[in-house]
């Protein structure tokens, strides 16, 4: 008779619980990043936020702040327009990027002179564990409940 040559089921059975273990210590590492990552993103989409309304306002004095993210993003930016200014790109100005959703609020004044934006993460725990805003003193801020307004007592990022 010949011998047979292979693996047994124990061996095949250990192999497996080897890699299960190791998937279950690098999954839990992997989820913290890429929270990590999004919420990096969402305070550069902030900072880029904050940006272009001062340039809008700059751009559009009579107006001050654009009162919708539409306003400053834009499809036919020949010319741009009050409208459509063409500052940020499309997927910022529909709302949500990278795990979080964007909102702009508070716009007030004649011309406005002040705004809000907030950013909520999509799936709390999952795309990010801290909500951001920032207003018209382009600080942005942070906290780790929901925020519906901006106030200058949640704590700005370092």
């Amino acid at each position: 008779m010949q011998k047979q040559k292979g693996f047994s089921l124990i061996e095949l059975l250990i192999v497996v619980a080897i890699i299960l273990i190791i998937a279950a210590i690098a999954i839990p590492s992997l989820l913290r990043a890429r929270i990590a990552a999004n919420e990096a993103s969402a305070v550069a989409s902030l900072r880029t936020l904050n940006t272009a309304q001062i340039s809008y306002s700059s751009s559009y004095p009579t107006i001050g702040f654009a009162t919708t993210l539409a306003s400053l993003a834009g499809t036919n930016c020949a010319p741009p327009g009050s409208a459509g200014a063409c500052i940020i790109d499309a997927l910022l100005a529909g709302g949500s990027k990278s795990g979080y959703s964007f909102a702009l609020s508070g716009t007030s004044g004649t011309p406005n002179s002040t705004y809000v934006f907030i950013a909520s993460p999509l799936t709390p725990n999952q795309t990010g564990v801290r909500y951001f805003c920032s207003f018209a003193d382009a600080v942005v801020r942070y906290s780790t409940t929901s925020l519906a307004t901006c106030p200058t007592t949640v704590a700005p990022l370092q």
